[in-house]
């Protein structure tokens, strides 16, 4: 009865057992905050380069493929690290310029003049645009937007990218993340389609 009674009240190693008890979750705990910050950085770096695309062709008179392709290149480096190059793990990128419609007058929305694509692993929503479809321009609640003027334009740039996470332990699948940026041309109403490639104008 005494070594029942010592063994009862020994403490010897408990500390050893409690920790391998929560260990588990202070590893799960541990992955899920730096997946999901690297998610957000990700996520972040998104919004930033789709941004960036948008901003360097409204600055433009007219462009060339060339300028759209050095848009492309510029915006992905954006990405670092999660994109470092190459066609493995290429954000998708789309470039649009919608025109004011005549026929509608309205300046909720507009037609696509032309538009340029970078295909990666992104899923964009529409899949593709096409010359002389409808867009409207709506805020992240679905709102619609008045933003077009008269005889003007908008660029508007899309980016999607397939995020996966680097150890997968809590996040497991992929997300593809997507943004939309609209932004007007700084020195002309209209932007001609760009010159030289296989732009869909």
């Amino acid at each position: 009865m005494r070594s029942l009674s010592l063994f009862r009240k020994a403490q010897d190693g408990l500390a050893a057992v409690e920790f391998a008890l929560i260990l588990p979750l202070l590893i799960t705990l541990f992955f899920g905050v730096v997946e999901l910050s690297m998610a957000l950085v990700c996520r972040a770096d998104v919004s930033t380069m789709v941004a960036a695309a948008a901003d360097l062709i409204a600055q433009e008179s007219t462009t060339t493929t060339s300028d759209i392709s050095n848009v492309y290149s510029a915006a992905g480096t954006m990405m670092y690290p999660y994109y470092t190059g190459g066609s493995s793990g290429k954000p998708t990128i789309r470039i649009t310029s919608v025109i004011y419609d005549t026929t509608t007058s309205s300046k909720t929305s507009g037609k696509v003049a032309w538009t340029c694509e970078q295909a990666g692993t992104g899923t964009l929503s529409p899949a593709i645009r096409n010359v002389g479809d409808t867009v409207s321009f709506n805020d992240s609640s679905g709102n619609a937007q008045a933003i077009m003027v008269a005889n003007g334009s908008v660029i508007m740039a899309e980016v999607a990218y397939n995020y996966s996470s680097p150890t997968t332990q809590v996040v497991t699948n992929a997300i593809n993340m997507t943004n939309v940026w609209y932004t007007k041309p700084r020195r002309v109403a209209q932007i001609p389609a760009p010159t030289g490639g296989s732009c869909n104008a």
